[in-house]
């Protein structure tokens, strides 16, 4: 190792980091500006910044470590985060959700749905879903740098976790959603340098482009027969139709994930930071060419890299992580292949990658469950600014300790499966009301109260009880009745989102179709 290279890489890194987070602590004087960075933030910060919240380690090392296994059809579901995940979520939603917010004078994304609703329930409901749940994605983005540093640094992965942890949590804790922005964006650009070198690297690697896919199309026979029974047709190919491994790669990953992303609470936030609807596509074409270059890259090095565990080590990916004797690990797949076949200048750089990923994904995720915790779980703290101020920070001690001692709980070769779960929670729970809520004006208040707590009952039985990924990892089913899933294929491996979003959406309709005010229902019948 070059420690000098490392350690004024290092300084820059942290000296840039804290530097920002000082000055968002300096323009830190109200709730307002802890909560929506005062409402007037650049639209290439937000653009950045969202793009930074967006993508963490759980697409760079989780996702890329599963396209080292599955190949490339996950870059379907870098087409999908363009479409939906920036096009769909800014056009379609974002301006409508920044227009609406500023009407009704709120700061987090639990307030917007309550007061959209006129519903307390709604607000502390959403709140506390956002409060248990995020710290188990925020926990997969923390393992995701973790695992990198400890095979880059040959550092313990404990204390990989307890540093960077600690660094996300000052500048969170003191500079609010301004101090999140600004190392947001700047963690954006240092993420694009670093993806962008990583994928020239590996192809000047593997012989060039063209080469490079002929090399992983011609490894076809070489897939294990356990993942072609499920479906696995090589790295270059879909998997089969209908079969274990394509619903897998469609549902959970895809749809779960490229979908998802439109009701995930600390990107919804980002809108209100913007000044305009007009900032909103200003940021546009930026936000798709982060997803473009980020995701993209790390699905494509993923499957990539069996070319060169096959070239150098007779193995692919995942069986090089078990060399030494120790356990196979999906996690471990991206971190190996950057230490073994990188220059040590790209392997730092890829390091700074890594925690830019996961630092800026961790400080959007912090500070919701800071404000939910704080802010919408009490909201009585509303009309006293210092007050709220100060419990919002403190409600980031709660977001802190949690995703600590999940980091340390959580089961090897989680990240993926964590951030889909989460993903998939607040999308049946959120996405058709939120939906709904910018542009029904028929919903009602119990159609969204019963359409939420249907999806997330719903959701969380199948994934405690049927799915069989999950259940196996939280070993509730088992304890309870014996059995790991206490469904049959193909329910065991069909995403829980596939049957809870249209409950979810047919509650919502149905209850707010029976239940619409008489008042409103005289008016529209004389007509």
């Amino acid at each position: 190792m070059n420690n000098q290279l490392l350690y004024m890489m290092l300084v820059a890194y942290l000296g840039l980091t804290v530097f920002l987070g000082y000055l968002g602590f300096r323009h830190t004087k109200s709730a307002k500006d802890y909560m929506i960075a005062g409402g007037n933030v650049h639209p290439v910060l937000m653009a950045l910044a969202y793009g930074a919240t967006f993508i963490s380690t759980s697409a760079i090392v989780g996702f890329g470590g599963v396209a080292a296994v599955y190949g490339m059809s996950l870059l379907w579901l870098t087409a999908c985060n363009i479409l939906v995940g920036i096009f769909v979520a800014f056009v379609f939603y974002g301006v409508k959700t920044r227009k609406l917010a500023h009407e009704l004078q709120v700061k987090t994304f639990p307030e917007f749905l309550g007061a959209r609703f006129d519903s307390p329930f709604i607000r502390k409901f959403s709140a506390s879903v956002i409060s248990l749940a995020m710290p188990l994605y925020a926990a997969a983005v923390m393992i995701g740098g973790a695992r990198y540093m400890e095979e880059a640094l040959q550092m313990n992965y404990g204390t990989a976790v307890v540093i960077f942890a600690l660094i996300v949590f000052a500048y969170v804790f003191f500079g609010g959603l301004r101090g999140v922005i600004y190392t947001d964006a700047m963690q954006a650009i240092i993420m694009l340098v670093g993806m962008i070198a990583l994928l020239f690297l590996t192809y000047t690697e593997l012989g060039g482009v063209v080469a490079a896919h002929e090399k992983l199309s011609a490894l076809k026979n070489l897939v294990p027969s356990a993942l072609a029974a499920k479906g696995h047709q090589g790295w270059t190919a879909m998997p089969v139709i209908g079969s274990e491994l394509w619903w897998f790669v469609t549902s959970t990953l895809i749809l779960g994930v490229g979908v998802g992303v439109l009701a995930q609470p600390q990107l919804a936030v980002r809108f209100m930071t913007v000044a305009s609807s007009k900032d909103i596509y200003k940021g546009l074409g930026i936000g798709a060419l982060f997803i473009l270059f980020i995701p993209g890259v790390a699905y494509t090095v993923g499957a990539l890299s069996n070319v060169y565990f096959i070239e150098h080590a007779g193995q692919l990916a995942l069986a090089a992580t078990a060399a030494g004797g120790g356990a196979a690990n999906v996690d471990k797949i991206i971190p190996l292949f950057i230490t073994q076949a990188m220059p040590e200048w790209l392997k730092y750089l890829f390091l700074f990658t890594l925690l830019s990923a996961a630092m800026s994904t961790l400080s959007g995720q912090f500070h919701i469950i800071s404000t939910s915790v704080s802010y919408d779980l009490n909201p009585r703290n509303r009309g006293n600014d210092k007050k709220a101020l100060l419990l919002a920070r403190l409600g980031t001690l709660f977001g802190f300790g949690v995703t600590i001692l999940l980091a340390f709980q959580l089961p090897l070769g989680v990240i993926a499966i964590a951030t889909a779960l989460f993903f998939g929670m607040c999308t049946a729970a959120f996405l058709p009301m939120y939906t709904a809520a910018l542009y029904w004006p028929k919903v009602t208040p119990k159609g969204a109260i019963c359409s939420m707590i249907a999806a997330s009952v719903v959701y969380l039985l199948i994934v405690l009880l049927v799915h069989e990924k999950e259940a196996a990892v939280f070993g509730l089913c088992l304890k309870l009745f014996g059995v790991s899933t206490l469904a049959t294929a193909p329910w065991t491996y069909i995403d829980p989102l596939i049957i809870a979003l249209p409950i979810s959406s047919v509650v919502l309709v149905g209850v707010s179709a029976v239940t619409q005010p008489v008042q409103q229902t005289a008016i529209e019948n004389s007509r």
